[in-house]
C-alpha cells in the first residue's frame, strides 16, 4: 500500500496545528510551524475560505490518522472495530490507536516519533514477551513487556532517542525499566490521560454521515 512519504511538515500546516510527527523535535525553532503556519501551496498564504461541517469533520479524521501515521484503510477498520465495542465509540478508538505497537515503543522513549517507531520495528529490533514482533500495528494487550533486543540497544536512533524523552513518566499506563530497555502496557488508558489534541466526537459523526 502507498504511503506518504514528503515532508512532515507540509501535513502539520495543512491541518493548521502541530501534530508532532518528528516527535520532539517539533519544539525547536526550526520548525515549519513556528517559521509559516499558512497552508501550504503556492496559495496557502492569501486563502481564507470559511470551513463547512463536513470540511471539519474531514479535518480532525485527517489529522488523527496523520498524528498516528495510517492509512484511510487501516483507519476505517480500527473504527469499525471501535463501533463494535461496549463503550464510547471514538474514545474506543483512540485506544486502539494508542495500543499499536509503534505508539507505544515511542510512548515509552525508545524511538524519537511514530515513523521511526515504524522502522526499529519492522527491522526486527523490538520483542513482544520476549518473541520478536516486527508488525508496527500489532495491537499491546495490557501486562505485555516490551523490551528492545540486547544486540539493538547500542542504535543511535534508539540511545538519542531514550536521551531526549524527559516525560515518559507522565503516561501512567506504561511501567518504563529504561537501564532494562523494556517496559509494560500496564493497561488502556482512559480518554483524560491520552495527551493528543483531537475531537473524537468530530470523527464519529465524519463516519456516520
Amino acid at each position: 500500500m502507498a504511503r506518504y512519504t514528503g515532508p512532515s511538515c507540509k501535513l502539520c500546516r495543512r491541518e493548521g496545528k502541530k501534530l508532532y510527527l518528528k516527535g520532539t523535535r517539533c519544539n525547536s525553532d526550526k520548525c515549519a510551524m513556528e517559521r509559516k503556519a499558512n497552508a501550504p501551496g503556492s496559495k496557502g498564504r492569501n486563502f481564507r475560505k470559511k470551513i463547512s461541517d463536513y470540511g471539519l469533520h474531514l479535518r480532525e479524521k485527517q489529522a488523527t490518522r496523520r498524528i498516528y501515521g495510517i492509512l484511510e484503510r487501516q483507519f476505517r477498520r480500527y473504527f469499525a472495530m471501535a463501533s463494535a465495542k461496549d463503550g464510547i465509540t471514538g474514545e474506543n478508538l483512540l485506544q486502539i490507536l494508542e495500543a499499536r505497537l509503534d505508539n507505544v515503543l515511542y510512548r515509552m522513549g525508545y524511538a524519537p516519533s511514530r515513523k521511526s517507531a515504524r522502522q526499529i520495528i519492522r527491522h526486527g529490533h523490538v520483542l513482544v514477551n520476549d518473541r520478536k514482533t516486527n508488525i508496527p500495528s500489532f495491537l499491546v494487550k495490557p501486562n505485555q513487556v516490551i523490551s528492545i533486543k540486547e544486540k539493538s540497544r547500542t542504535m543511535n536512533i534508539i540511545q538519542e532517542a531514550m536521551e531526549s524523552s524527559t516525560d515518559v513518566s507522565k503516561y501512567e499506563w506504561l511501567e518504563i525499566d529504561k537501564d532494562n530497555f523494556k517496559g509494560t502496557f500496564i493497561a488502556v488508558p482512559s480518554r483524560a490521560q491520552i495527551p493528543v489534541d483531537v475531537d473524537e466526537r468530530l470523527i464519529v459523526e465524519f463516519y456516520s454521515k
